[in-house]
């Protein structure tokens, strides 16, 4: 044991080993007086007592998790940390293999210890990417067997109600590679009752708070859980527990574990037909033979049971409410009562969930088992229920005890061992130690001959009449002299009168007290049977999961060997159990619960004394002071207290062991107190230890004075030695400025007198020089400052080089107007080229498409200004992508400049009718859309001019020469879209093939030649026009009034 200032507490010491005076009383008075310190944490040597203060504290945070890393066991305030790292690092380190036991009743907090171990060991253990799959599928193997296996009771929440022992295997690194889970005698009776105020398992109530609607439905169930049998129709809600929230943890970590969505929906499919089997009931007949018969009184739950897991309603009905018996070669069919109908199906209920949970266990080993047969360490944490003690004990009650016998049994023989081992190693001298040895409890329960549970298999197996009251006879004849066994046979056969022992019960005298069993249900627990109908009907379903829970079903199979007793498998499990942990190094921790209604920071004493009596602490506590109550490696121990002989004070440079030697010499305490190991001090009663910590907390006053006198002393001296100091320091810079002071003002005069001097000699050269031309020299000086002046400010304030701004900032002086006109001018030029240098090869042509367009039509036609918000797109007709244009598209070639829609109007009448206008370097093509076939075709040597309107119509006159081709037939008078574009590319194509203007005439009067002779033309704009475009109107043979709108 390693000692340090936090141990040695008089009032609330960390380790009851040290405790003086040994009491229940002293004991319980430091737990609490600990507990009033919300130190939850003490110990006893390296067994752990943990006290549930039912609420959430801070001393779980990663900052603990680095604090007890690597950190010797006693060196630290006691925590559940503290254990689980001395456990891992002995099995990292010395590749010893380690178990963790953790014990204590109902509420006490088991199942969060063994979080909080689990937890500790993966933050600490390393990091990578398969290691923390690992880790994260270990750790949240909780919520999914909490949620199967933990239930409320009147003492705990989230009680477990199964006992669970994990193995941790680790590589050679320390490492986690996986794990293997063994659970112990669950609680299957939950299911079919409970005591009122407690709930059923969580699951149920889980699953029909937590599941969607829809897998309800497919389940088959309500979410009122008043509606279920099993679950009491009580309210389910439970304050400080989110049902629903749970599900989807629990389905979470299934999903990380491995379950496949299968498998999970199997899963909830046998719960649910485990909730709704508590549903079925049954009602009483006669039959024709006068005996009574059950038969299913509401067939619906039946049938949806047998919808869930593929079975025939009938094989079912036939299972519950009747039993086939096998004499000889004859197999007789009989009926059933209703009891006996109800004990059949909660038989099943019990076996369906009991090996479910079984299943549940071997699938989640099955993921978190290692796979590969490399060696590893293996670390095991025990999680079982503790010593129970109730007003009415049972079945349960006696294995749960008989359990916690053998873990008494071997913690008593394992500390032992250790001490000895330990004293054997340091050379001490061993002495017997008295201390009650339980094996005769153990042997008095599990003898193969006559032990209590070979007697009760034997009854069990007994033909004839067996009931509760010949196995108790028969305990009473057996074990009438047994010290630790009596009855009220017993009794009355020693003539004693105890009217606490009522008949019907047996008591036992074990470690933790005296209790007293009700033989009741006895017979009916340990048998444990299922009707073999029940097993081939679960056979015969097609549902997989539950037909693999029953391979006892198959017909192929039958064996009329009676299945083991509940009580024998127990005892196996616990034999294998024992023989696991005598082969690792154990580790307790010993939970306690401080009151019965599970209030936050509330210390019941006569309650936690009856828990010390159960855990057997105080029996643990003498074990381990029976020689010496303190031991000590010599260095720590010299380093602590050598200030208490002035021959080891301030430092000893000679060995630890003869340092510690002469200390306590110099000391006088008495020799027996005191032994001296190979590497340790051993000190046999607390009371000397205290005395030596007395004394060092008295010294350590002392010290702590002198320090303080030295420390006022060196301080005064060095802050007079800084102060003096400073002064000089002072002084020396007062001095240098001053000196600094009085020479510049000496350089200042010397500059005086230096600009007098030189002032008054270039006076006396200008004088004699330079006075006829001053003026000429000063105006032409000043006049190229201000230019100079101008131009670098300018320079510094020229405008953004946006060609569209035309800012620019005005002459500072009239003479430099003319200049700054011109710079402007010159700037702005060189702008223009800069932004024409920039344009692309398609945007300088329609740019220059529309600068011809702009000076062809700006403030000359209404039509001009709106055009400006259409792009010049050229094609508007798609000859390439529609297929029909195929022959235009040929004609035109690669030559095209322009294709647009237009209206031809009909010389004669004034009407329009469509055309396709396509402009190309060569010709202008006018075809028939319908047929897509050229009509007319001019060449542009062959058009004269072109006349418009001045309003923003689409019309215009295409005139011809009268010696071209088409000529003869005059000229040709159009309607378009897009008049500006058409005549502006008009104009450049026509200059550019021919190398001269076209004319272009934008009036309201014009004369165009037609075949018959001239027609003057009209332009008048009127409302009564049309929006879609011009309306011509024929007004004689020569005459044409064109209506604009």
């Amino acid at each position: 044991m390693e000692g340090s200032s936090s141990m040695l507490d008089a009032e609330a010491v960390a380790d009851l080993v040290l405790l003086d005076p040994l009491t229940e009383e002293s004991l319980v008075q430091t737990l609490q007086e600990r507990f009033r310190r919300r130190d939850i944490y003490t110990y006893i040597g390296n067994v752990v007592i943990s006290v549930n203060p039912y609420q959430s504290l801070p001393i779980y945070t990663p900052e603990k998790v680095e604090e007890y890393r690597n950190c010797s066991f006693f060196a630290v305030k006691p925590h559940i940390y503290a254990i689980a790292d001395d456990a891992y690092r002995s099995l990292r380190d010395r590749d010893r293999d380690q178990c963790i036991l953790i014990t204590g009743e109902s509420g006490a907090g088991k199942t969060e210890a063994s979080k909080l171990v689990m937890s500790y060991v993966a933050a600490v253990s390393s990091k990578g990417e398969e290691v923390n799959k690992v880790k994260e599928q270990l750790l949240q193997s909780n919520p999914v067997l909490e949620a199967f296996g933990n239930a409320k009771t009147v003492r705990n929440d989230n009680s477990s109600r199964f006992g669970k022992y994990m193995d941790i295997e680790f590589d050679f690194k320390g490492e986690p590679l996986g794990g293997v889970i063994s659970n112990y005698l669950l609680e299957k009776s939950r299911i079919v009752r409970h005591v009122k105020g407690e709930r059923n398992f969580h699951i149920f109530y889980q699953l029909l708070a937590g599941a969607s609607p829809q897998l309800l439905q497919q389940l088959k169930l309500r979410q009122d859980c008043g509606h279920y049998g099993y679950l009491d129709r009580e309210g389910s809600s439970l304050p400080g527990m989110d049902d629903a929230a749970n599900f989807h943890a629990m389905q979470d970590a299934m999903r990380i574990i491995g379950f496949s969505p299968a498998e999970v929906t199997e899963l909830l499919q046998v719960t649910a037909v485990v909730l709704k089997l508590g549903n079925v009931q049954l009602s009483s007949s006669f039959q024709a033979s006068g005996m009574e018969a059950c038969s299913i009184s509401e067939p619906q739950e039946l049938h949806e049971i047998c919808e869930l897991i593929g079975l025939e309603p009938g094989m079912l009905e036939r299972a519950l409410c009747s039993r086939t018996v096998k004499a000889r070669d004859e197999t007789v069919l009989t009926t059933l009562t209703v009891p006996q109908g109800y004990y059949g199906r909660d038989a099943l209920a019990k076996n369906i969930y009991s090996r479910l949970f079984d299943w549940l266990v071997k699938r989640i080993n099955a993921s978190i088992q290692v796979k590969s047969d490399k060696q590893r360490k293996v670390m095991g944490v025990l999680d079982i229920y503790g010593f129970e003690i109730f007003q009415d004990n049972g079945f349960e009650q006696f294995i749960i005890n008989y359990c916690n016998e053998k873990l008494q049994q071997i913690f008593i023989l394992m500390t032992l061992k250790e001490e000895q081992e330990e004293y054997v190693r340091e050379g001490i001298q061993w002495t017997p130690v008295e201390f009650f040895d339980n094996s005769i409890i153990c042997n008095l329960i599990e003898n193969n001959t006559t032990g209590i549970l070979a007697m009760l298999d034997e009854e069990c197996l007994r033909p004839g009449v067996v009931n509760e009251d010949t196995f108790l006879t028969k305990l009473n004849q057996l074990l009438a002299t047994h010290k630790h066994y009596e009855s009220k046979e017993t009794q009355n056969a020693r003539r004693v009168t105890d009217a606490s022992l009522p008949p019907r019960c047996f008591r036992i005298h074990h470690y933790a007290g005296k209790v007293t069993y009700n033989v009741t249900g006895f017979i009916e627990k340990n048998n444990d049977l299922l009707f073999r109908d029940l097993s081939q009907a679960m056979w015969a379903a097609q549902h997989a999961l539950l037909r693999s829970l029953f391979p006892e079903g198959d017909p192929q199979k039958v064996s009329l060997k009676l299945p083991p007793t509940a009580g024998f498998q127990f005892k196996s499990s616990v034999a294998m159990l024992m023989k696991n942990l005598y082969s690792k190094n154990p580790n307790y921790i010993r939970c306690i619960k401080p009151n019965d209604t599970k209030s936050a920071m509330v210390f019941t004493p006569e309650l936690v004394l009856a828990q010390v009596r159960y855990l057997g602490l105080l029996e643990n506590v003498r074990v381990r002071r029976a020689g010496y109550a303190f031991r000590q490696l010599y260095g720590p121990f010299l380093q602590r207290y050598k200030m208490l002989n002035a021959q080891t004070w301030p430092r000893w440079d000679r060995g630890d062991r003869e340092g510690t030697e002469v200390l306590l010499a110099g000391l006088e305490f008495p020799a027996e107190e005191l032994a001296f190991g190979h590497t340790k001090i051993f000190i046999r009663s607390p009371r000397t230890l205290f005395d030596l910590e007395r004394r060092r907390q008295e010294r350590v006053a002392e010290l702590a004075t002198l320090i303080q006198k030295m420390f006022r002393g060196w301080r005064c001296r060095t802050q007079y030695q800084l102060m003096r100091k400073s002064q000089i320091l002072i002084s020396a810079w007062f001095r240098g400025h001053r000196q600094k002071n009085r020479y510049k003002q000496m350089k200042r005069s010397a500059l005086i007198l230096q600009a007098y001097a030189r002032g008054w000699k270039a006076r006396k050269t200008y004088r004699k020089y330079f006075r006829s031309s001053a003026s000429t020299c000063l105006a032409n000086f000043i006049y190229r400052r201000l230019v100079q002046k101008y131009l670098v400010g300018l320079a510094k304030n020229l405008p953004p080089l946006s060609v569209t701004d035309r800012t620019w900032p005005p002459a500072p002086y009239r003479f430099l107007d003319n200049t700054n006109q011109e710079l402007k001018n010159i700037f702005y030029h060189w702008k223009c080229k800069k932004y024409r240098d920039q344009l692309s090869a398609s945007r300088r042509a329609q740019l220059q498409a529309r600068l011809c367009a702009s000076e062809l039509f700006k403030d000359k036609k209404t039509l001009y200004p709106k055009s400006l918000q259409q792009p010049f797109r050229g094609e508007y007709l798609g000859l390439k992508q529609n297929p029909k244009y195929q022959k235009l598209h040929a004609v035109a070639k690669d030559k095209l400049v322009m294709a647009d829609s237009v209206r031809k109007v009909n010389r004669a009448s004034g009407k329009t009718v469509p055309r396709l206008l396509l402009l190309t370097t060569e010709h202008l093509v006018l075809a028939d859309p319908k047929a897509a076939q050229p009509k007319t075709v001019l060449s542009l040597s062959d058009i004269r001019g072109v006349s418009v309107t001045r309003f923003s119509d689409g019309f215009l006159a295409l005139h011809l020469k009268e010696v071209s081709t088409v000529g003869a037939k005059g000229d040709f008078l159009l309607v378009s879209d897009h008049l500006i574009e058409l005549v502006t590319r008009l104009y450049q194509t026509v200059e550019a093939t021919t190398g001269q203007a076209l004319p272009l005439h934008i009036t309201d009067r014009f004369s165009t030649r037609f075949p018959k002779g001239d027609v003057s033309i009209t332009v008048v704009e009127s409302p009564k026009a049309s929006t879609n475009g011009p309306v011509c109107k024929k007004k004689g043979s020569n005459k044409m009034e064109v209506l604009v709108y």
